[in-house]
């Protein structure tokens, strides 16, 4: 009877020890999933990351594509904050500059950067002259506003130009966040339909979460647009005025 006892009680005793590791390593597999994977960015240091991408949008508009440490690596840059990008402007002077990604964490990988580059430029010079392979020195993040879902109900906005970044930023965290139920409004202006960055994007946004999120394009030179059947967003032309 003791040996049968001793027996039943090792047998129990593997049980609850095999019940307990598996325990743990479900909760050790959970904290490693749900941990928030560090950025890639320095507040105190610049850092320089490769460009592996150059695309052209217009004459004088481009994406670039810049490849963090690893594949998984993320940038590490919160939600309404921005980077400064440092370079040589045509004189070979340091100029620092602060830009906003069009990217996001869930954007793993890489992070890009939409750049209108304008003539007389001091950082614009820098990309203009900046081909695959070179490097970029960043640092960040920088600023004071940072975004929290749920913050507000609805969230209205109002850009220009290239200052469409930080408004795309802050607008494809808010949709893309199950979450996040907060409803977008974009007014967007610029001089001619050909000086609209992002559209396509801003477009995919709108088909994607109809109701959610309207944007309204505000032109300062006439052109004669139709507004298609079922689209959710508007052209609203001409406007003279100062936007």
């Amino acid at each position: 009877m003791d040996l049968e006892f001793l027996q039943s009680m090792d047998v129990q005793i593997l049980v609850g020890l095999g019940v307990a590791v598996l325990a743990i390593l479900v909760a050790a597999a959970y904290l490693f999933s749900s941990r928030k994977p560090k950025g890639c960015l320095d507040p105190e240091n610049f850092r320089e990351f490769k460009l592996v991408k150059r695309q052209q949008l217009s004459h004088n508009v481009a994406k670039f594509t810049f490849e963090l440490p690893t594949p998984t690596s993320v940038l590490g840059l919160p939600i309404g904050q921005h980077i400064s990008c440092r370079g040589k402007d045509s004189q070979g002077e340091e100029v620092i500059k602060p830009y906003t990604p069009t990217t996001l964490d869930s954007d793993v990988g890489h992070f890009e950067l939409v750049i209108k580059m304008y003539p007389q430029g001091r950082m614009s010079h820098h990309f203009r002259e900046l081909r695959v392979g070179d490097y970029l020195a960043v640092k960040g993040p920088k600023g004071r506003f940072r975004y929290q879902p749920g913050q507000v109900r609805a969230f209205g906005m109002i850009a220009g130009g290239s200052g469409i970044t930080p408004m795309f930023q802050v607008a494809r965290a808010i949709l893309e966040n199950p979450k996040d139920m907060t409803n977008v409004h974009l007014i967007y202006a610029n001089v001619t339909y050909e000086d609209i960055l992002l559209k396509e994007e801003l477009d995919s946004l709108v088909a994607n979460y109809p109701g959610r999120f309207k944007v309204y394009y505000v032109l300062n030179q006439v052109r004669i647009l139709k507004k298609k059947k079922k689209e959710e967003h508007d052209i609203v032309e001409p406007v003279r005025e100062i936007i």
